[in-house]
C-alpha cells in the first residue's frame, strides 16, 4: 500500500519514541461568511526568507515545548484551488500531553506573523492581497 502524503510527512517527524503527532492542515476556502466566492488563490513567497523563517519557527517551538520530537513545516506557493492544502505544520511527541497540539497551534500562529508569504484572492468579481494584521517587532 502507498504511503499518503500527510503519512509520509509524519513518517519524518516521528521515531519509534513517538506516540502522538498533531497535524495542522491550513486549506482554501471558497466561502467566507460577509464575503463573496473565491474562486483560487495564489501565493508567492520570498524562498530565501521564507525558509529562514520557517527554520526559526521551528526553532521557538523546540525552546518552548522541549519534548517536542519532530516538527514540520511546509507552505505551498503558486495557484491553489478551493479544497487545496495551502499549509501544514505537523509536531510530534513521545505522549499527547507533552505540546504536540500546542506546538503546531504555535507554528502556524508564528507563520502568519513573521513568514514573507503573500495570498492573492481571486473572486468573480476581481482580486485583491490579502494583508495580515501583525506588525513584526525586532527580532521577528
Amino acid at each position: 500500500m502507498r504511503r499518503s502524503a500527510p503519512d509520509e510527512l509524519v513518517a519524518a517527524i516521528t521515531t519509534p519514541a513517538t506516540g502522538a503527532a498533531c497535524v495542522f492542515s491550513g486549506m482554501v476556502r471558497g466561502e467566507t461568511v460577509g464575503q463573496s466566492v473565491t474562486a483560487h488563490l495564489e501565493y508567492e513567497a520570498y524562498s530565501p526568507m521564507a525558509i529562514a523563517k520557517m527554520q526559526q519557527v521551528a526553532a521557538e517551538i523546540r525552546q518552548q515545548w522541549p519534548l517536542v520530537q519532530g516538527i514540520a513545516i511546509v507552505q505551498r506557493v503558486g495557484r491553489l484551488e478551493v479544497g487545496q492544502n495551502t499549509i501544514v505544520i505537523a509536531c510530534s511527541s513521545g505522549h499527547r500531553d507533552q505540546g504536540c497540539f500546542e506546538a503546531a497551534r504555535y507554528g502556524i500562529d508564528r507563520l502568519k506573523e513573521i513568514v514573507p508569504v503573500w495570498k492573492k484572492e481571486f473572486r468573480p468579481d476581481g482580486s485583491s492581497w490579502v494583508e495580515g494584521h501583525y506588525t513584526p517587532r525586532q527580532g521577528d
